[in-house]
């Protein structure tokens, strides 16, 4: 897959201005990639990100993991709540909870920093909460340019050619499931993965392949590409074993 900057970056923009205005109370950062993404947006339209920088120095600021705050230390931008591990949209909305008698979340005005697609779960949470939610789309997944290795692993998957499979983010499965789809083979792919050992990198990864009928044999302790490779590798010859034997 790829990362495509949004054609039209109307939004990002206008959450610029809104936030040098002081009309934001919290600012909730999702990624690191997408973080870049958006300073980069507001410089290239400008011509300068020195006014957004400084807008949010002065903003508080939550992060759903490391990598947003990676991408704030680049810019000295400093981070008001860090979500813990798995960084999934639930440790945030508790992060969240814990500093509820620090900053409530009733009345705030809060912008959250998109990826890929909405997370829905994550906007209804905080407006349940009593927050008013400003979504800022930032980039999107894409399709890769060159479809041939992932219909590859489709007609492999298939037929049963394929042992392991790693997931290293919800997309991924979108994508396999939806090209398999345009080859009529979705439900051939469901069930050679329903044959293999599904190891998936982390929650959020792990809700997607459940919500598109295939549950992960193993998640990685830790939501790292090492972890889940190494993990895997441990674990995967008993696993395999162990399902083949039920099937």
């Amino acid at each position: 897959m790829r990362e495509v900057p949004l054609e039209s970056n109307i939004e990002a923009i206008a959450f610029a201005d809104r936030l040098e205005r002081g009309e934001f109370d919290l600012v909730v950062l999702l990624t690191g990639v997408g973080t870049r993404a958006l300073i980069a947006t507001v410089e290239q339209v400008r011509g300068s990100r020195d006014s957004f920088i400084e807008a949010l120095r002065r903003s508080r600021i939550a992060a759903r993991g490391p990598k947003p705050v990676a991408a704030l230390r680049e810019v000295q931008v400093p981070v008001w709540l860090v979500a813990p591990e798995p960084n999934t949209w639930r440790e945030l909305l508790s992060a969240l909870d814990s500093r509820a008698d620090e900053v409530p979340l009733k009345g705030l005005r809060v912008a959250v920093q998109e990826y890929g697609v909405s997370n829905p779960d994550l906007l209804t949470g905080l407006r349940e909460r009593g927050a008013t939610v400003t979504a800022v789309p930032v980039y999107q997944w894409a399709l890769p340019e060159d479809l041939e290795p992932l219909r590859a692993a489709c007609r492999a998957v298939a037929g049963g050619e394929i042992d392991v499979v790693l997931f290293t983010t919800a997309t991924q499965a979108v994508h396999l499931l939806n090209v398999a789809e345009t080859m009529g083979l979705h439900e051939a792919v469901i069930q050679g993965l329903r044959k293999c050992v599904v190891a998936s990198i982390g929650p959020t990864t792990s809700e997607e392949l459940r919500e598109r009928g295939t549950d992960p044999d193993m998640e990685s302790s830790h939501p790292k590409m090492g972890f889940l490779v190494r993990e895997a590798a441990e674990r995967a010859g008993d696993l395999l074993k162990a399902k083949r034997a039920r099937h």
